[in-house]
């Protein structure tokens, strides 16, 4: 069963390889889109680590001129996809999005160049290593622009879970007079139970055009924007990429590098404080605009594990958060709290299990000294993967696949928990 799931998974990485990138999958995803590419990036370092690099190089080839990597890279033309580059208008070469995403890829090209022979990797770290800085650069000040020392998010596509519960209440405040008819292409390829509702789509272009009618300026986007929500999950995300950047300034022998990385990580250490909702006893996202905490518990609280923070007691609370939504839900880490009002076992991230929070929240309990629990969370990833296949996201309750079939990075999680090494260990 193994190998043949190992083969499958190696396949569907081929199939879906657009020789140099990898889209999420044929149809519903034709594009290549940033945290995939990092996972994708794993997993082709299993069997083809010069296409692991190759992956996250195109990737930040895209870069824009102010340090940004965009969030989609419209390499090609492909009408099945909505919104599509003319809806963006971004004039980026090549096309993309306006918005960034968790930079995973940071994390996965030390992991690539800790692993592999360093003579063969340095020179290509190097190369990419100014361009990494640049990114981290950006996201701590167009994203964090008074220097709290979390990371807030313009879109909620630019967190990677598109139509979380915390984003309801921001959403709800966002102007949709404007945004007039268009025509959808997701629900053509998935069920609409399994994807977000049109309310949710009317919110995401009316954020789109607002920072497309304003030059997509940053600092305009940061004051006035109608989305401006402090992410727990690009926090905990971008102060893991800070550590592992700031080993690899270290071992490339950039000082200078590593003092500016090594303020950003303390910055963030101290902001972290800032999530921690003192009624749900949980780290959670906070709206910016008006001060008000999300009021549940999503599979990125358990990110603060896999960020290094200094947890303490904390660490506690979290084990327990965990443990309950385990006897709700059959298979963890559901990506939002079974016992909320708002959790949906199917609907995209409102309730199902996604194999690459899964990933990174079990190397965050590894490398946190809670291994039983990162073994328990690694268990259930595969469990479904045998169950069901290599499916986007998967039920929490019952274990169907659900969304995009035929995975990237599905398939790269599983190569990467069984790959020669021990990635399951840790990625950093």
């Amino acid at each position: 069963m193994t190998m043949d799931l190992d083969a499958q998974a190696v396949g569907i990485l081929r199939d879906n390889d657009r020789g140099g990138y990898t889209v999420p999958t044929s149809g519903l995803y034709p594009y290549q889109w940033n945290w995939d590419s990092a996972f994708a990036a794993l997993g082709f370092a299993t069997f083809d680590r010069d296409r692991a690099w190759r992956e996250l190089e195109d990737l930040i080839s895209a870069q824009w001129s102010d340090g940004m990597v965009p969030h989609i890279i419209f390499w090609q033309s492909d009408p099945g996809y909505f919104p599509g580059p003319e809806v963006w208008g971004t004039k980026a070469a090549p096309p993309s999005s306006g918005y960034s995403q968790p930079p995973v890829a940071t994390t996965a090209l030390r992991w690539l160049f800790e692993s592999g022979p360093q003579a063969e990797g340095e020179p290509r770290l190097r190369a990419l290593f100014p361009q990494l800085l640049r990114w981290h650069r950006w996201l701590h000040t167009a994203r964090d622009p008074d220097r709290l020392g979390i990371i807030a998010i313009a879109h909620p596509w630019e967190s990677g879970r598109d139509n979380l519960p915390d984003w309801d209440l921001p959403m709800a405040q966002v102007d949709i007079s404007g945004v007039g008819e268009y025509h959808r292409r997701d629900t053509a390829h998935v069920e609409a139970a399994m994807r977000p509702q049109k309310a949710d789509y009317d919110r995401y272009l009316a954020i789109i055009y607002f920072a497309r009618d304003h030059g997509w300026d940053a600092e305009t986007i940061a004051k006035q924007g109608p989305f401006w929500v402090a992410d727990v999950g690009m926090t905990a995300i971008l102060l893991r990429a800070d550590r592992d950047l700031l080993a690899l300034a270290q071992s490339l022998g950039e000082p200078a590098a590593a003092a500016e990385i090594s303020g950003w990580i303390e910055r963030a250490e101290a902001g972290f404080d800032r999530l921690w909702h003192p009624d749900l006893q949980a780290y959670c996202s906070l709206d910016l605009r008006t001060g008000r905490r999300a009021d549940g518990i999503t599979s990125a609280t358990m990110l603060a594990f896999y960020a290094g923070v200094p947890l303490g007691d904390r660490a506690g609370l979290l084990h327990g958060h965990l443990e309950r939504w385990w006897h709700k839900a059959r298979y963890g880490v559901p990506s939002f709290d079974p016992d909320h009002r708002a959790f949906d076992s199917i609907r995209y991230w409102r309730g199902p299990v996604w194999p690459n929070m899964n990933f990174l929240i079990a190397r965050g309990l590894a490398d946190s000294g809670h291994g039983d629990l990162a073994a328990r969370v690694d268990g259930d990833t595969r469990a479904l993967i045998e169950t069901s296949g290599f499916f986007e996201y998967f039920c929490s309750r019952t274990g169907r696949g659900c969304g995009g079939t035929d995975f990237s990075w599905t398939a790269a999680v599983w190569l990467a928990l069984g790959a020669s090494g021990d990635a399951r260990r840790s990625v950093a």
